[in-house]
């Protein structure tokens, strides 16, 4: 066979890798992004969710009316029906309530405070569930035993009951006037008191998986402390389905929330949310006021059902099994 030439060796030179991705170009080609765009539920989904995150945090902006502000309040203005219907007035589009706040700013500034406890009755449990779950998959034996028990014991109370209990050890404690005042964190630790269960679990399943893998052990031969390698090394690659866990939870939360302020132990009416808005419109329900409670109701129940169809939608995205 002959020589290949100088000329010829110089030319047959060996391919280029392709420069790595960045990532942004790694996300618009990943199949997450794919999957959602080609869903209109979940389009739908994400932008009902993304028009209440922001309608709750801007709704001092948005919103026509302050229904904190008493001065700018009337009796006379109280229980207007909505615009089209009538006696009806073009400054209160979804109508007013006995109070005269107009339905629409209280929807607003509701979703704003049942949104913030959702939010953080979540973070909450889900710190404390990550953290006991790591610390019970990757130590084992008697602590292991010990959370899991505990956890088993957790779930045998529904959520609505720990938060009466919580609720009821608050008032015996602080009385009603320094209950009301902490009200909103009283309500965001009962409800994370319920749900830290299953981010325990999930983490701690992924966790006895992962710790028995060689990037572990190899972490442990060189010195590393055991805490370090939790957070470290084991957390990021267990930290998958708290996601989910989080995105589901965070409807569950909200329902739980408006159950609690619709059985008068949730955010009192100072500081309406959406279940204390429906408890107020329920008492004019069947005297012909229908809008106090329906509108309040039914924002509740768009917001938890595209909360819910995100979450159904990122536990499918996220399974390997179904991409």
């Amino acid at each position: 066979m002959p020589l290949a030439t100088g000329t010829e060796a110089e030319t047959e030179k060996p391919e280029q890798a392709a420069p790595a991705k960045g990532a942004l170009a790694r996300f618009l080609d990943s199949d997450i992004l794919y999957s959602f765009l080609h869903s209109k539920v979940t389009i739908v989904s994400a932008i009902v969710t993304f028009a209440f995150f922001f309608g709750a945090l801007f709704a001092p902006l948005i919103a026509p009316h302050d229904p904190f502000d008493l001065a700018s309040l009337s009796i006379l203005d109280s229980q207007l029906p909505p615009v089209g219907m009538e006696g009806s007035n073009p400054s209160y589009l979804l109508g007013t309530d006995d109070q005269g706040r107009d339905i629409l700013s209280g929807i607003l500034y509701g979703a704003r405070i049942s949104l913030a406890v959702g939010f953080f009755s979540v973070a909450l449990a889900a710190v404390v569930g990550v953290l006991l779950g790591l610390i019970a998959g990757y130590v084992g034996g008697k602590v292991d035993a010990i959370i899991m028990r505990i956890a088993e014991v957790q779930l045998t109370f529904p959520a609505i009951l720990i938060a009466l209990l919580v609720d009821g050890v608050a008032r015996a404690l602080f009385g009603n006037l320094d209950r009301e005042r902490f009200a909103f964190w009283i309500l965001v630790f009962s409800i994370a008191l319920s749900f830290w269960v299953q981010f325990a679990r999930t983490v701690r399943g992924s966790t006895l998986v992962e710790r028995n893998k060689e990037y572990v052990q190899a972490a442990r031969l060189i010195g590393i402390p055991p805490f370090l390698i939790m957070i470290r090394h084991v957390l990021p690659n267990v930290v998958g389905p708290v996601l989910v866990i989080a995105t589901i939870n965070l409807g569950l939360a909200i329902i739980t929330e408006a159950t609690l302020s619709f059985l008068g132990v949730g955010i009192p009416p100072t500081q309406p949310s959406l279940g204390t808005l429906v408890r107020i419109g329920n008492d004019f329900l069947f005297s012909g006021e229908w809008w106090i409670a329906m509108f309040p109701g039914l924002a509740l129940a768009i917001l938890v059902l595209a909360v819910n169809l995100l979450g159904d939608w990122l536990r499918d995205a996220l399974n390997p099994k179904l991409r």
